[in-house]
């Protein structure tokens, strides 16, 4: 299914609904809600989008609910589901 240009669709984030254009990637989406990060580490460290290209797997998150969706690598869909601290 293609977009049309300037569309708008709706994802939630963390219980959030925010709007974006249609093609934006999660991780602009998380950025565009004001989140810095994605999760935290083991040691309680914030995690983030850092290499942009899917190998640092730093920004995975649980979309629709399936876990370790990468962030930078996922277009947002009309009405995802997106939580960065696991399903909820």
């Amino acid at each position: 299914m293609s977009s049309v240009a300037g569309e708008r669709i709706r994802v939630t984030i963390d219980a959030r609904t925010i709007e974006v254009e249609a093609g934006t990637l999660v991780a602009a989406a998380l950025s565009i809600a004001g989140l810095r990060g994605t999760r935290t580490s083991v040691s309680g460290q914030p995690r983030s989008a850092l290499c942009g290209m899917g190998v640092c797997q730093e920004c995975r998150v649980t979309i629709d609910g399936r876990a370790h969706a990468l962030a930078c690598q996922t277009v947002c869909r009309d009405g995802q589901i997106i939580h960065t601290t696991g399903p909820a």
